[in-house]
């Protein structure tokens, strides 16, 4: 292989490098916070006082002049989620303004690995689920979604000395993924259509926009236009968390439209990420967690039973087994394709443990369940297949990256590469960066 040919998951510029290590540590406590509400849900919900935890989840809050006088578990899902995509939108943005992924050939293989990672576990899940007939159908897009939280904890929990490239590729890779899901409920989730509220929507998000591009910060004026553009949304009947991520794709990434490029500088985008990820990641998601996760086993006749619904089954194989098929073979066609060849600081074995670890399918994937079924013990049975299939893919992923992060660990220890004065470490030196 000519020394000219392209690298697949290269290492990435320093500060870039930095930036996803700081992410990395926010998500790694939002992950510890979402497993917790996720445990203390299943825990309450099949307790004696099983009934408190579904009164809870089911009572009902706010004005009724506005439609919003919906259940807490309502509120989590289409409110708080809102805030989530929002950083979701952000993150997006920034990634291909600012980021490293604003050059096409680095951003074409995760967006890539994305779609794959969604085609493959629909086909696998309309494959099995076919058999049980009915609705079971409708629920071929739950499978498709990777849980950013729990995903990105694990990693950093796990793969300490794993290199950059890979962490990016797998930030990268869920968020442009959860942007496809988002799609995906607006088209295929969305029954009907109220086209004043739409309008309505649209025009508060212009008007934000009109705000945001103006570097206007002030709370009382930006806060009232996203939630009227929320709760319009709502009222349009499309879900509401779409309001999220347009609201986050029309935040600035760069301080300066004259100073112009990348070395502009930070702008909005990076100032509302900074405020708001904590609040996405340790209090919406696990918020959500906790309403959506509490699935009561004695109502399902044991767990055993709920598994053999084909529902629950296709979930599972659509994240364990559809997640890695679809990653680690697009991956493998781009490089086919495209005579590129793994970055030599790499193994095949990293990309088949990022897709294993994609196959923790939680948040959004309990969301489109909610979404895609009216029946109650069809819905516990879809939580009970993302639970499932989430954990045997965390484990599995855990298993693998612990092995990796051992032999990259010795790696480490054998080159022993210090830092300069400037405290850029040498390896990303003499790059441009």
């Amino acid at each position: 292989m000519p020394s000219s040919a392209p690298s697949l998951l290269s290492r990435r510029s320093w500060p870039e490098t930095r930036r996803i290590s700081e992410i990395l540590r926010k998500e790694t406590v939002g992950g510890a916070l979402l497993l917790l509400a996720t445990v203390a849900a299943l825990v309450w919900a099949n307790s004696p006082a099983a009934d408190s935890y579904t009164a809870l989840r089911d009572l009902e809050v706010g004005p009724h002049a506005l439609h919003l006088h919906l259940s807490l578990g309502t509120w989590a899902a289409d409110g708080l989620l809102a805030v989530f995509f929002f950083v979701v939108g952000l993150e997006l943005k920034r990634e291909f303004v600012a980021g490293d992924l604003r050059d096409p050939r680095r951003a074409a293989l995760p967006i890539l690995a994305a779609v794959g990672g969604m085609a493959v576990p629909a086909v696998i899940y309309v494959a099995v689920a076919s058999r049980a007939g009915g609705d079971a159908l409708h629920g071929w897009a739950i499978p498709t979604a990777t849980d950013i939280a729990f995903a990105l904890a694990v990693l950093a929990v796990v793969g300490t000395h794993l290199p950059a490239a890979l962490r990016t590729f797998l930030l990268t890779l869920a968020v442009v993924d959860d942007l496809l899901a988002v799609t995906v409920i607006a088209v295929f989730y969305t029954d009907t259509v109220q086209v004043v509220p739409l309008l309505g929507s649209l025009a508060a998000i212009a008007l934000f926009a009109l705000a945001v591009q103006r570097r206007i910060r002030s709370w009382w004026l930006l806060l009232p236009l996203a939630f009227g553009a929320w709760t319009l949304m709502h009222a349009s009947g499309v879900h509401a968390t779409v309001a999220g991520v347009l609201l986050g794709f029309t935040v600035p990434v760069l301080r300066s439209r004259r100073a112009g490029g990348p070395d502009a500088g930070p702008g909005l985008a990076e100032h509302f990420e900074h405020r708001l990820r904590p609040l996405s990641a340790g209090v919406a998601v696990p918020v959500f967690a906790f309403f959506a996760a509490g699935v009561t086993f004695g109502r399902l006749s044991g767990l055993g039973s709920a598994l053999t619904d084909a529902v629950a089954l296709g979930i599972v194989a659509g994240l364990v087994v559809g997640k890695l098929v679809g990653i680690l073979g697009t991956t493998w066609v781009v490089a086919r394709l495209t005579r590129a060849r793994l970055d030599p600081s790499l193994s095949w074995w990293d990309v088949v443990a990022i897709g294993v670890l994609g196959g923790i399918g939680f948040t959004v994937s309990l969301l489109i369940g909610e979404l895609a079924f009216d029946s109650e013990l069809r819905a516990e049975h879809v939580k009970v297949g993302v639970l499932v299939g989430s954990v045997v893919a965390s484990l599995l992923a855990s298993a693998l990256l612990r092995a990796r992060n051992r032999a990259y660990r010795a790696i480490e220890e054998a080159e022993a590469v210090d830092a300069d004065a400037d405290g850029v470490p040498d390896v990303f030196q003499g790059r441009g960066v």
